[in-house]
């Protein structure tokens, strides 16, 4: 990313942060200039709105850390979101990546909801530091990217999401995955049936193609609404 485009990026962040920290504590990045979203570099969307992207085969380039309401809730999610955040900042040191590390475990800050010693924290980060910053992190693939500025409400977001996901009659895992998360965002609790409903698929289908690492998902987003 270019400097620019990185400033432009951090400057949008900071124009929207009146209604991002109303849960989570995000002040800090924007302080420190820490980039915690970006969107795919090099995939081509399939289609392009004035919303976003749509990404029919998928793209996995796109971290979007904290915007989701859920919080970190194990070891292993806090891992990921300290591998992420040095992945995204690779210019950072490994003391700001450990300041970092301790100011999202701090549980006053509104990012985890499990508590995390000094101890635990500073082992994650030296793990962390032993990894490879040129290899992408381990991620979800998305298909519809919304522009951080769209203006959509949660309701119409997921409206979209059902037009565009549900109109190939599927459930495949990333496509429950997406689902469910549009469905956290209109505060609404996960079921299977408005996944199918949202899909425009059987109750059937989504039982049949929905993974143990989804549904634990789906467990724990549903503890958030």
């Amino acid at each position: 990313m270019k400097l620019s485009e990185q400033n432009a990026t951090i400057a949008n962040y900071i124009n929207n942060s009146s209604r991002l920290m109303s849960h989570r504590k995000l002040d800090y990045f924007h302080r420190s200039r820490i980039v915690y979203r970006r969107s795919p570099i090099t995939d081509t969307p399939t289609e392009t709105f004035s919303w976003g992207d749509f990404y029919e085969g998928g793209t996995y380039e796109c971290y979007e850390l904290f915007r989701s309401k859920a919080k970190i809730t194990s070891y292993r999610s806090f891992k990921w979101h300290v591998l992420v955040l040095w992945y995204l900042n690779p210019q950072l040191t490994v003391d700001k990546i450990r300041e970092i590390a301790h100011y999202i475990s701090d549980k006053s800050n509104n990012f985890t909801s499990i508590q995390l010693s000094k101890e635990i924290v500073d082992s994650i980060v030296d793990e962390v530091n032993t990894y490879d910053l040129e290899q992408p992190p381990k991620n979800k693939m998305r298909k519809i990217i919304f522009k951080e500025n769209s203006g959509l409400e949660a309701g119409e977001k997921l409206s979209i999401v059902g037009s565009l996901i549900g109109r190939k009659k599927k459930a495949e895992p990333e496509d429950i995955y997406e689902a469910m998360l549009y469905i956290h965002n209109d505060n609404k609790h996960i079921t299977i049936r408005n996944i199918a409903e949202l899909l425009h698929v059987s109750t059937r289908t989504v039982y049949r193609n929905i993974t143990k690492e989804i549904k634990l998902e789906k467990q724990l987003l549903n503890e958030e609404v």
